[in-house]
């Protein structure tokens, strides 16, 4: 959390959070108190409009997730599209986002990369990992723990179970966990274990 983050949150007229639960520990934490409404994909094709009609007549609004930054796997696009279109300002201010770490203590060539976020869970996996089975670039998802060993071993079906990989679990937490090594190395670590925490696949890109 940077000073500025602290100081824009505290001039918000309105703050948006994907989970309002989950950001009023943090606004507790900095004595931060302002109006909160949840903003998530169940419900910002519905209040979009309404969110720049008020930046249109002058309020301040801050958008906060979870965890990571706004828009990266997270709600955050279609309000910026919206803006944008009306001539609404926008800043972004720099955050914590799982990739950017995850790449950097993967130890594969991070030079050129593709993040494709969560996979799909069943209409269009076929087709995405068909594509990827030719991509040479360093490939960067995200992944549920109770779905990862299932992807690791689809990664090893369409990959080959000795391309490099590492799976980066709690990045910057107390309990955070890299595990490098082959498809079938980190597959068989975690196939073995309860996995908990938010998770990041990286994996080499064909040679």
């Amino acid at each position: 959390m940077t000073f500025r983050a602290v100081e824009v949150l505290n001039q918000a007229d309105l703050i948006l959070a994907e989970d309002t639960r989950t950001s009023s520990v943090l606004l507790n934490h900095y004595n931060i108190h302002k109006p909160l409404s949840p903003y998530h994909q169940h419900n910002e094709h519905k209040i979009v409009d309404h969110l720049v009609d008020q930046l249109e007549a002058g309020k301040q609004i801050a958008l906060l997730t979870d965890a990571g930054t706004p828009g990266i796997s997270d709600p955050a696009f279609l309000l910026v599209r919206a803006c944008i279109k009306k001539g609404v300002k926008v800043e972004c201010l720099p955050g914590a986002t799982a990739f950017v770490p995850a790449l950097v203590n993967s130890g594969l060539p991070i030079n050129r990369f593709c993040f494709e976020g969560f996979l799909p869970l069943k209409k269009g996996r076929h087709t995405l990992f068909t594509r990827l089975a030719e991509e040479e670039r360093t490939m960067v998802f995200y992944e549920s723990p109770m779905r990862l060993v299932k992807t690791l071993a689809d990664c090893i079906t369409w990959f080959g179970e000795n391309r490099m990989c590492c799976v980066s679990r709690e990045l910057t937490k107390k309990f955070e966990e890299n595990a490098r090594g082959s498809l079938k190395e980190v597959h068989d670590h975690f196939a073995s274990k309860t996995v908990k925490g938010e998770i990041v696949i990286v994996i080499a890109g064909k040679d």
